[in-house]
């Protein structure tokens, strides 16, 4: 019988997802609402899969999907996200995940993932970039936003959604001043002159 991970901090996820693994006869070995936790839980469980989230409290999906391939290469990670596919589904298969769900499909292409993903297959979905791609202003925008690393582009979510240096060095485990290092990097990087400018940059490409 395979062996899962659930690593969301909704409960109310975590307990959709735990009950459909059960229904497909797949062991739910753990289940964790933060970066940590589910290192430990991997280390210590060693499961077949781990489904994740991008965006959770201690270390983000990136950095815990590198870690857990890491740790353990036959370990697969598939995630499970709100974030749009455009954006994230390939810092994902960078990261070393092995699909990409978006919460907003139902259980059942969920489902048909992990089975893929067991039998040894990856699991994205096809991503065109024709839409960013009409305009030479948002081509040049989604450029710059392309070269950004994981963990800024989860910094501009945070910063794009209103929230403080403070609350974001607490959520990610970093500095106040770490953080204010990487505002004044992505405004560099982006080309804006304020946070305003950069939360509506967010919101042009779907990232909140």
């Amino acid at each position: 019988m395979y062996k899962a991970l659930v690593v969301d901090d909704h409960p109310f996820i975590r307990a959709s997802v735990c009950m459909m693994l059960r229904q497909d006869r797949i062991k739910v070995v753990g289940e964790a609402d933060n970066g940590i936790d589910a290192l430990r839980l991997t280390r210590d469980t060693r499961p077949d899969l781990v489904i994740l989230d991008i965006t959770m409290p201690g270390l983000d999906g990136f950095e815990v999907t590198t870690r857990v391939r890491a740790m353990d290469p036959s370990t697969k990670v598939l995630v499970l996200t709100s974030h749009l596919p455009e954006s994230f589904s390939l810092r994902c298969m960078k990261a070393g995940a092995a699909g990409f769900v978006s919460k907003s499909d139902n259980l059942k292409e969920l489902s048909k993932a992990v089975r893929a993903i067991l039998s040894g297959y990856t699991y994205f979905p096809d991503v065109t970039l024709s839409s960013v791609n009409r305009h030479d202003l948002r081509a040049t925008e989604a450029e710059c936003l392309a070269g950004l690393s994981d963990r800024e582009v989860l910094i501009l979510q945070q910063l794009a959604r209103g929230m403080t240096n403070k609350e974001i060095a607490a959520a990610m485990l970093l500095s106040s001043k770490t953080v204010s290092t990487y505002k004044g990097r992505l405004i560099e990087k982006l080309r804006v002159r304020s946070l305003i400018d950069l939360a509506d940059l967010a919101r042009r490409h779907q990232l909140i």
